[in-house]
C-alpha cells in the first residue's frame, strides 16, 4: 500500500512524502482509544495521529468508516460526558491538543539542536511554519471548544462531531458568526489576513523559500511572533472570567 501510495503520487507530480514515506504509518482505531493517557502514546506517535485525523483529516474515501472512527474517539474523549451533560468541560481532549503543541515545540528543537549548519535555514523554516500552520491547527480547536462552552455551558459530542468537520480557518470564521464575540471579531480578522499572507509566503518552491527566507528571516520571524500574540489576546479575550479558559491555562 505505501508503495502504492509513492507511486501515485508521483504520477501526480505531488512532491515525494517526507522521510522517504517514514511517517506513513497505520493505527486501528482501538490503539488510538486504547492509548488515551497511555505512558507510550507519544513514542508510538498514536497521539500525533489521532489529534491530527481530530484536527485536520478528511476521508479521501470511505466516508462512512471514516465518520464511525471519529466517534469511537470521540467517545473516548467524552467517556465521563453522561454524568456532566449539563457543564461538560472537555478537559481531556484540550490537555492532549495542548500536549500535541508542545510535542511540536519540544521535536523542533532536538532536531535543531542535532541538524549541520547548511541545515539551519532548512530548520528555521520548519519553526517559522510551525508557529502558523501547527498553531493554527491546535489553538483554533481550543478557541472553537472554548466558544462552545461560553454560548453553552457544555460541549457536546454533537458540538465537537461539527469541530472535527471544520478545517482550522473555518473554525475562526465559526467565531465571527456569533454576535457574543464581537470583542474579538478584529484579533480573528487579523489571524486570517496574516495567515494568508504566510501561505504566500511559504507558497513557491523550495529553493526559493528558501532565498527568500535568509534574505527577510528577521521580518519574518517577527511576523510569526505577532501571530502567536494574537492568537493568545483572541483566546484571552474569549476566556475571560471563564471556568474552561482557567483549566486550558492552569
Amino acid at each position: 500500500m505505501k508503495a502504492d501510495l509513492i507511486s501515485a503520487i508521483r504520477k501526480l507530480n505531488i512532491p515525494d512524502f517526507d522521510a522517504d514515506g517514514k511517517y506513513l504509518g497505520h493505527y486501528s482505531v482501538r490503539q488510538f482509544t486504547n492509548s488515551l493517557g497511555a505512558p507510550d502514546d507519544d513514542a508510538n506517535n498514536t497521539l500525533t495521529g489521532r489529534l491530527l485525523l481530530f484536527l485536520e483529516s478528511r476521508p479521501l474515501l470511505g466516508v462512512d468508516a471514516y465518520s464511525d472512527i471519529i466517534d469511537d474517539v470521540i467517545a473516548a474523549y467524552w467517556r465521563d460526558y453522561g454524568d456532566h451533560a449539563e457543564r461538560f468541560m472537555p478537559a481531556f481532549l484540550a490537555n492532549d491538543i495542548l500536549r500535541l503543541w508542545r510535542t511540536f515545540c519540544v521535536n523542533y528543537e532536538a532536531r535543531t539542536e542535532r541538524d549541520p549548519l547548511d541545515k539551519k535555514i532548512e530548520g528555521k523554516i520548519k519553526n517559522y511554519k510551525l508557529k502558523h500552520s501547527r498553531m493554527l491547527t491546535c489553538y483554533s480547536a481550543l478557541l472553537y471548544l472554548l466558544g462552545v462552552f461560553t454560548l453553552e455551558n457544555t460541549v457536546s459530542p454533537e458540538h465537537v462531531k461539527k469541530m472535527t468537520q471544520l478545517t482550522p480557518t473555518a473554525r475562526l470564521e465559526w467565531l465571527l458568526e456569533q454576535s457574543a464575540f464581537t470583542h474579538i471579531h478584529g484579533d480573528i480578522n487579523q489571524l486570517l489576513e496574516k495567515y494568508a499572507e504566510f501561505l504566500e509566503k511559504t507558497d513557491i518552491p523550495k529553493d526559493e523559500l528558501n532565498a527568500a527566507f535568509a534574505e527577510n528571516s528577521s521580518a519574518w520571524m517577527r511576523g510569526s511572533y505577532d501571530f502567536g500574540d494574537l492568537m493568545f489576546e483572541a483566546l484571552a479575550k474569549l476566556g475571560a472570567n471563564n471556568q474552561f479558559y482557567r483549566l486550558i491555562v492552569v
